[in-house]
Order: structure tokens, then C-alpha cells, then sequence
């Protein structure tokens, strides 16, 4: 079974589009557990009027957070719930393609050496095409989305760190890679991200260096240095 974690913060109208799009999955032994980080916008109602609509109820559980904890934490306390020998961490503004999940599995299942895949993905109309897993390239910069699927004995012990503000994926993925994990690459659009969320900070990359100078460019790289200097890089 899989576990789809989401954290949701004020993102209550664009995760019924995920919801529907697990919904539609052609893969159908999972679990949702949904971690609500004391979001403002009502999003419990619209949660329990797309139960209404919806025979998955039994599948489902929502987590409330009394305040809001970050998306780290609240990812903790979805996993601390789950019960999926695979593990999901989905976000709440993207929409899975049909077979996201059955392609997904099925990579775990054909490669036991595997111990996580990822796959390429849209945000709003752009792709980003990623890359062959390679420990040394993800130690030079982050590569890997989120949204990636992992077996559970894969899972760090300490989970997500809750300290982090930004690139929370990247030392994710350097920490299971660094406790001899494998990834592999899926060269498969699987999800497409709805601009708006956390990700809709993106900038293209030749802003880094054409405007150091740039606010999001000067807190982009101090998170740079700190996850360099949690993994000594």
C-alpha cells in the first residue's frame, strides 16, 4: 500500500484538484492522510464536501496542526501516521497524472535495488526534465522534487527537519542518499504543480548570477549554505 501524505497551508481549492486526481488514479491501493498546518481558508469544509462526493472515505484521514508548524512538520506527522510500505509526499497544489502512482510502484517493484524514484514534472505550462540519479550531482545542487516515491525503510530516522525554511527536499534527499540509498530517474512527466504554491518563488537560474543582489537570490543562498554546511560540502 501507499501512503500519500499532503500538507496543506491555505491551499484548500487547489488540493480537491489533487484529491480528484488521486481520485483517478489507475492505481488504487492507497492511504491519504492529510496534515492541515492550521490553514485559514476553510480548508476543512471543502475537504469534507469533497467526501460527500466521493467513496474514499474509509481511505482518508485529516491531521489538524493547533498552529502553523511548517510543511516539514507537518510531513512528520502524516508519516508518523501512515501505514504504506511505500511513502508519498505530495503537495497540495499538484495534480498527478493518471498513472503517476502505477508508474511509480511499478519502478520499485522491477528495481529492488531502488530504494526512492522521481520523475520529471510541469509547473503551470514549463517543464522541468530532470535527471539520472547521481550522489555527486546532488551534492553540487538540488535536482529532486518533493514528490518523489520512497520505500519505507528508506525514511531517515529524524524524518524532515523541521529547522529548515528552504530546499527541505534537498537535504531530504542528500540525507537518504548519504545512508547508502538509491535513486532512480522515471523520464516521465508524472505531476504538474499549479503556480501559486511555495514553488511559485522560482526564478529562472540565470538570475543567480545576472542579480546576486535580488532578495529571493540572497535567501536562496543562504539556504544554500546551510545545507552545505549540515552535510559538509
Amino acid at each position: 500500500m501507499i501512503s500519500v501524505i499532503i500538507p496543506v497551508y491555505n491551499q484548500g481549492k487547489k488540493i480537491i484538484d489533487t484529491l480528484e486526481s488521486l481520485v483517478k488514479q489507475s492505481y488504487q491501493d492507497f492511504e491519504i492522510i492529510i496534515v492541515n498546518d492550521a490553514s485559514s481558508d476553510n480548508v476543512i469544509s471543502k475537504f469534507e464536501n469533497f467526501l460527500k462526493n466521493h467513496q474514499i472515505k474509509q481511505r482518508v484521514l485529516f491531521l489538524n496542526n493547533q498552529k502553523n508548524l511548517g510543511a516539514p512538520a507537518s510531513r512528520n506527522k502524516g508519516y508518523e501516521s501512515s501505514r504504506g510500505e511505500y511513502i508519498l509526499f505530495c503537495d497540495a497544489d499538484a495534480v498527478l497524472e493518471p498513472q503517476a502512482l502505477e508508474t511509480m510502484i511499478l519502478a520499485l517493484d522491477n528495481n529492488s535495488d531502488v530504494d526512492f524514484v522521481y520523475s520529471s514534472f510541469k509547473w503551470g505550462r514549463k517543464l522541468f526534465k530532470l535527471e539520472e540519479f547521481s550522489l555527486e550531482r546532488l551534492k553540487q545542487a538540488p535536482f529532486i522534487h518533493t514528490m518523489s516515491m520512497l520505500r519505507r525503510e528508506a525514511m531517515p530516522a529524524k524524518g524532515w527537519d523541521e529547522n529548515l525554511k528552504k530546499l527541505q527536499d534537498w537535504d531530504f534527499f542528500l540525507t537518504i542518499a548519504e545512508n547508502d540509498k538509491k535513486g532512480m530517474f522515471i523520464d516521465k512527466v508524472l505531476f504538474t504543480v499549479k503556480p501559486g504554491g511555495t514553488i511559485s518563488s522560482w526564478v529562472p537560474s540565470f538570475f543567480y548570477k545576472l542579480f546576486p543582489s535580488l532578495p529571493v537570490v540572497k535567501k536562496y543562498n543562504r539556504a544554500v549554505d546551510i545545507v552545505k554546511k549540515k552535510h559538509n560540502l
